[in-house]
């Protein structure tokens, strides 16, 4: 197809995605909402199914191609700027026994329900060829991601950022990221071995490789870099093409491994400094630019990966057993640690809603088990909702339990621009 369709299509989907963002936050709700919408919308379920010729001509399958090309540049900057910000907040060793309790609980608890489940879902949902554990591990996994940048965003806009639930909850979702991606690469590395262990322990060895490297030689060569051309933490042109070939190149990495782009992007972006300075500097001159202009076309590639056809046998009852296991893990989770760790219950629960939030995050792991064949379009049409219905639960949920908390207006804002 020609350049001037590819540009009509970011037409609507730019337009689409921030008039629904702007409804969506209008209503109290983080922008993520309607970009996801915004897919959702302009996928078979809604726009296909209203003007199926439109939205054929508009998407036609010879056209992804480019589309997919943005997409996967957009994942990979925004996964880069994501791993330089995942710090720990301030105090943290202090938090460390109470945030290991709810971020563990947190995980631990939804994937043990996503395991419960599998067997009312594997049979009519799992793809054919893909073995029940895969499945089974990779069902645990989704139930168990939380969005760090969600939840910051969230707590950001309601001014909780440094109140007791919003410290810990920060604290638990790192800790809680980092065993749910590991446990994703370890699940995308089993299905692509395809009962070959071969192949499988070629992945966790080049892993391995890839992380001494990056933080073995790249961190200390990207520190040097930055003390150097970069004393004030704003990196010049040269400085910057350096960091995004290191990101491009750990993303083709992880790509060669059979694992996904992103991971190599979210590793490159762990092993940049924790500077403040360079972090504003790439949220001003590249995460913009993913966020508006790129990630909406994931979130409609998410959306035409959709199927019209889900509610066709006994669709609606596994829609509410994922809903049940993805909402009671996280809540019941987090609450749970929190409330071991001495918090009131009121607080506990603020803790629990704010780990229930899933959003961004959650359609990468999603769309990381598409691509490797492990869940079909039915049962990520069904993921792609409960990370809808999940998210928006969170904002109102938050604000019930925090009624009465301090606000945080004397406190300089946490830098996190995303939603």
């Amino acid at each position: 197809m020609g350049h001037p369709l590819l540009l009509v299509q970011l037409l609507v989907i730019l337009l689409a995605s921030r008039a629904l963002s702007w409804c969506l936050r209008w209503l109290g709700q983080p922008p993520v909402i309607g970009e996801m919408i915004a897919g959702l919308m302009l996928g078979p379920m809604v726009f296909g199914a209203l003007a199926p010729e439109w939205q054929a001509s508009l998407f036609p399958k010879e056209s992804l191609g480019a589309l997919t090309s943005l997409s996967t540049l957009g994942l990979v900057l925004f996964m880069m700027v994501v791993g330089a910000e995942l710090r720990l907040p301030g105090g943290f060793r202090k938090q460390l026994g109470t945030a290991g309790w709810i971020g563990g609980l947190a995980v631990l608890l939804p994937m043990a329900l996503g395991l419960g489940a599998t067997p009312w879902l594997y049979d009519d949902f799992a793809p054919q060829g893909v073995g029940f554990w895969p499945f089974a591990t990779f069902m645990a996994t989704a139930g168990a991601i939380t969005a760090l940048p969600v939840m910051a965003r969230i707590l950001k806009d309601r001014k909780l950022t440094h109140s007791m639930p919003g410290r810990l909850a920060i604290a638990a979702a790192a800790l809680a990221d980092a065993l749910a991606w590991l446990m994703l690469a370890f699940v995308v590395a089993l299905i692509s071995a395809h009962g070959n262990w071969a192949p499988f322990w070629r992945t966790a060895a080049g892993l391995v490789v890839l992380l001494a490297v990056a933080f073995g030689l790249l961190r200390p060569l990207c520190n040097y870099l930055l003390r150097r051309h970069a004393p004030d933490g704003k990196p010049d042109r040269a400085v910057l093409a350096f960091l995004l070939i290191g990101a491009f190149a750990c993303a083709a990495v992880t790509e060669w491994l059979n694992l996904h782009a992103v991971f190599g992007a979210f590793v490159f972006g762990l092993c940049l400094p924790r500077d403040d300075r360079l972090l504003k500097a790439l949220v001003e001159r590249i995460e913009y630019v993913a966020i508006v202009a790129l990630l909406p076309v994931f979130f409609v590639l998410s959306g035409l990966s959709t199927t019209a056809n889900l509610f066709n046998g006994g669709a609606g009852l596994a829609l509410l057993i994922v809903l049940g296991v993805a909402i009671a893990g996280k809540l019941l989770g987090g609450t749970a640690g929190a409330r071991i760790s001495g918090l009131a219950w009121r607080d506990s629960f603020a803790v629990g809603s704010l780990m229930n939030a899933r959003g961004m995050m959650e359609l990468i792991v999603m769309k990381v088990g598409l691509d490797a064949g492990v869940i079909d379009q039915r049962m990520f049409t069904l993921l792609l909702i409960m990370a809808i219905v999940t998210t928006m639960m969170t904002t109102p949920m938050v604000l019930y339990f925090t009624k009465g908390q301090p606000l945080d207006d004397a406190v300089p804002e946490r830098l996190v621009v995303r939603r």
